[in-house]
């Protein structure tokens, strides 16, 4: 288990550590000093004696290498932008079933579709609802509604005395 603190906290612990083995303290009393194990102070004394402070240093967890290059997720932010229609989909709604098929077609790249979310947030995408409206609806008319009669429909507040909070504990009974 990794242990609470930054990678930089974490770091500079392990500093701290090496400049108590230049003292030459006892390696328990170290362990104790910084509330760790005896192991990881042994293995930080290792460390230091063959890389010195600097094989201390935080060190970056890389990770598996990207199925996509830069350059093809360049390419792929370009297509997304012309929009699905550009892609030969018959609706203008990206989804990432569509993008995963988009991805194989054109980079030769497989990528599950509930994967796809996270690619896309790496991409700069963020999840979006297309707005409901009917083809029907006229625009100028719901705004003339929300301007002329909502305002004429809804309730307007009445003034109403304050509430009266009640109690069986005589202490809690107040009034205005």
């Amino acid at each position: 288990m990794r242990p609470p603190g930054s990678a930089a906290e974490l770091e500079a612990r392990r500093r701290r550590a090496a400049e108590h083995f230049q003292e030459r303290k006892p390696l328990r009393e170290i362990a104790s000093l910084f509330g760790v194990s005896l192991t990881s102070v042994k293995r930080w004394k290792r460390t230091w004696k063959v890389e010195g402070v600097e094989g201390l240093a935080a060190r970056p967890h890389p990770g598996p290498e990207p199925k996509l290059s830069e350059k093809q997720r360049g390419s792929l932010t370009k297509l997304l932008l012309q929009g699905p229609t550009a892609a030969g989909y018959r609706t203008d709604l990206w989804t990432c079933a569509r993008v995963s098929e988009v991805v194989s077609k054109q980079f030769g790249v497989s990528y599950h579709p509930a994967h796809m979310g996270r690619v896309l947030h790496d991409l700069g995408f963020s999840p979006q609802k297309p707005r409901r409206v009917a083809r029907e609806q006229d625009a100028d008319a719901v705004e003339r509604w929300r301007r002329e009669d909502w305002p004429r429909i809804k309730k307007k507040p009445v003034d109403v005395a304050p509430v009266l909070f009640l109690s069986m504990k005589p202490g809690f009974n107040f009034s205005p």
